[in-house]
């Protein structure tokens, strides 16, 4: 069987072997042979495509002093890389206090656990702190799983929730899921998504696609009754926005069935869609919401679970229990991250800047007979290519192609679904450098 690897670019095909075979620059070459000796190899980051010498603002900077315009950054740099608040802030806290054993408490963690509070819709205010996301989304199935006393979790075909075991099997795609993985975690039950065309329900329209896909929820949580939580980004990372009315649907489904709403932002939350948490767009507050990647500023590793007040009835349990789940430095990081986000207005910012990008982009790409549609909310926009817009079938080589002529102007970003290409630029991204890029994409897809 061949995995068709849709999660981002791959990094076997022949545009990768064409952009290979351009490099000529020595140093690069041997660090790529040295990485590829030195780390197990895995689909998406092996062999790796170059070597990064520099992180500033924006950009990237190889090892041959090539600079690139990252628009995808692992959606940690929302703030963009080593702002100097935070690597000031950072510093200090070095100094201050560099440790925590997790049963002591410390002033960052606390501080920060209470910001999230604030900050989260409704009774959100229990937290628990993990270093990465694929681990905050299984501390959330714990808690779920502990609140209902039931196992089993409805999430998305093709979606992305992390690499464990308990997170690649709520998740829905091929490269973290199936082969070497499986047997995966027992009760983990999928329906397909919505989607604006080639919807798997029948529809080639967004907003009957979103109603038979809250149907199917509705009807699959009924079914059986006995399904602890429905875990879903609100707005998908490939990124794909619901339906006006969609999540409050399921929201209603969730309520009839005692089943909690697991919302993960941890790529699309903290300002990136023009509001602070996604799932404001959709008037709609989970019962749990798991935050990471970006939380520590593109610097340090923290991920979150903000969980309604109610929902914390596991204390005679081990739910995380991580080495560094209140270390004071990654707390710092977050708090001054959060704390950049509001001074500087970011979230303001990715509203606006977002709105003008996808207006141009959407009237400018309309002349390309590859163009299926630009879609996204805030900075977090998407280009789905097609070999033609009546078939609608995916372009996954013009994808790739088009990722590395924009590669070759000194513009990174991600591939999703095949042949989405996924533009997501921080926050603090200039209106020159936004009109440059975008530029860039748009001579890359007219050259076909």
């Amino acid at each position: 069987m061949t995995i068709v690897h849709t999660e981002g670019e791959s990094n076997r095909a022949p545009a990768r072997q064409e952009w290979n075979a351009r490099q000529h620059h020595a140093p690069t070459h041997e660090l790529l042979r040295r990485d590829a000796d030195a780390f197990l190899h895995q689909s998406l980051s092996s062999p790796c495509v170059s070597t990064i010498a520099k992180a500033e603002g924006i950009w990237i900077e190889d090892l041959a002093g090539r600079r690139y315009m990252d628009f995808h950054g692992n959606s940690v740099h929302h703030i963009g890389y080593a702002h100097p608040r935070l690597v000031a802030a950072i510093k200090q806290q070095l100094d201050d206090l560099s440790f925590a054993p997790r049963r002591f408490a410390c002033e960052p963690a606390v501080e920060l656990a209470e910001k999230l509070a604030r900050l989260a819709p409704g009774d959100l205010s229990k937290v628990l702190f993990t270093t990465g996301g694929s681990d905050a989304i299984e501390v959330a199935l714990k808690v779920a799983r502990a609140a209902t006393g039931r196992f089993k979790t409805l999430s998305f075909w093709d979606a992305f929730h992390g690499a464990g075991f308990g997170a690649a099997s709520v998740g829905g795609e091929a490269t973290f899921r199936s082969q070497i993985a499986g047997p995966l975690v027992t009760g983990a039950e999928h329906v397909a998504p919505w989607a604006s065309r080639n919807c798997a329900y029948g529809h080639d329209c967004l907003e009957a696609s979103a109603r038979a896909c809250a149907n199917m929820i509705s009807f699959v949580l009924g079914r059986e009754g006995d399904f602890a939580a429905v875990v879903a980004e609100p707005m998908r990372a490939t990124p794909l926005v619901p339906a006006p009315g969609f999540w409050k649907a399921v929201r209603e489904a969730c309520d009839r069935h005692g089943t909690l709403l697991i919302f993960d932002e941890i790529p699309t939350g903290l300002g990136k869609t023009g509001k602070f948490f996604s799932h404001e767009h959709d008037g709609v507050v989970p019962d749990l919401l798991v935050l990471g990647k970006s939380l520590g500023g593109g610097i340090l590793p923290i991920a979150s679970v903000v969980a309604r007040r109610d929902l914390d009835v596991a204390g005679d349990y081990a739910i995380g229990h991580y080495t560094h789940e209140k270390n004071p430095v990654t707390a710092r990081a977050a708090l001054t991250t959060i704390g950049i986000i509001e001074d500087e207005g970011l979230v303001e910012r990715a509203a606006e800047l977002g709105g003008y990008a996808m207006a141009r982009l959407s009237q400018t790409m309309a002349r390309s007979p590859h163009f299926g549609e630009v879609r996204g909310r805030g900075l977090m926009m998407g280009v789905e290519l097609v070999t033609d817009i009546d078939s609608y079938a995916p372009a996954r080589e013009l994808a790739e192609r088009v990722y590395y002529r924009c590669l070759e102007e000194g513009l990174s970003f991600k591939i999703s679904a095949g042949n989405v290409l996924t533009l997501s630029p921080p926050l603090v991204i200039e209106r020159q450098d936004l009109d440059r890029a975008l530029a860039i994409v748009e001579r890359a897809v007219m050259a076909g």
